[in-house]
């Protein structure tokens, strides 16, 4: 049995862990708890059923019991699919990581893609791409090389196509690329991890360095924490001269970095500046805006165009 499998592998397992969702999704998370233990003394092994139960504790109140099964996920989940490490860090069972887990991050844009744009799109009032083809716009340039990291499924590339002699699209999920290609925007696509180094995040396999007089990232830096390994590829991407658009979750007073409830990533603007500053981007423009909703209530966040020193 693999660790992110939904089922258990066995039928009264499945039977009692169906008994408590519905009791969960009824507003009973304690009574949902006691039946997904009955669960797991069935199949201790089961990282997705661990998950689940530490779920219904945190939703019935029970912090340390959640920690204790998130640590369980984890043990059974190395490479913590389901982002245990980071609902451990919010309920303080663990410290803040600079970045979650790769595997947790395209497991959720796999299992989001199919449904992605219509929940982004239509129900949060998503808004980034637009507001940073403007940005863009608004430098009069034609660019010869554009680079869209986390691409996702290419909302932004229609937007600045137009601009864009050539254009590429690199993400961490599949399933989101292959959303890319059926737009038929994008010159190529391929998988890429921004949170590793230049070197190995996929990025410079087939093709040379300093390469892009545009690079952009249009709503995915919240996806990772700390952002020095993003402005180390964008330094490598990026030739003398090149424009570089992106947006952030604006965590407001402070310079660092924030793990939200929503486990995302928000970022503050000092934090930010200081990493241009270090990896030579000047900044042109900023502008604080509304990208989204969540919840209902508006999600703040920073648009920043930035031009690499010639």
């Amino acid at each position: 049995m693999q660790p992110h499998q939904l089922s258990s592998g066995d039928v009264i397992a499945d039977r009692r862990a169906d008994y408590a969702r519905m009791l969960e999704e009824g507003g009973e998370p304690e009574a949902a708890a006691e039946l997904m233990e009955q669960a797991l003394e069935l199949v201790p092994g089961w990282a997705a059923g661990w998950y689940r139960l530490a779920t219904y504790r945190e939703k019935a109140g029970k912090g340390e019991a959640a920690i204790e099964a998130y640590r369980s996920t984890l043990a059974l989940d190395p490479e913590d699919i389901f982002g245990a490490t980071l609902k451990l860090a919010l309920l303080g069972g663990a410290a803040t990581p600079d970045r979650p887990p790769s595997r947790y991050v395209e497991r959720l844009f796999d299992d989001y893609a199919a449904r992605f744009e219509s929940a982004l799109v239509e129900k949060l009032d998503y808004t980034v791409p637009q507001k940073l083809a403007a940005l863009v716009a608004s430098t009069g340039r034609h660019y010869e090389c554009a680079v869209d990291l986390g691409c996702g499924t290419g909302l932004l590339g229609p937007e600045i196509r137009a601009r864009v002699s050539r254009l590429e699209g690199f993400d961490l999920s599949q399933n989101m690329l292959a959303k890319a290609a059926e737009k038929q925007v994008y010159d190529s696509l391929a998988q890429a991890d921004l949170s590793l180094s230049p070197d190995l995040a996929g990025l410079f396999t087939d093709a040379a360095r300093h390469r892009a007089d545009l690079v952009t990232a249009a709503d995915v830096l919240m996806y990772l924490g700390n952002l020095e390994s993003v402005f180390a590829i964008v330094e490598h991407l990026a030739a003398a001269g090149a424009d570089i658009a992106f947006s952030v979750e604006d965590v407001g007073e402070g310079d660092g970095f924030h793990l939200a409830p929503s486990l995302r990533y928000a970022h503050s603007e000092a934090y930010v500046r200081k990493l241009l500053g270090r990896h030579g981007l000047e900044i042109l423009k900023i502008v604080k805006t509304v990208i989204r909703k969540d919840g209902g209530k508006p999600v703040a966040g920073i648009l920043f165009l930035t031009r690499k020193s010639p």
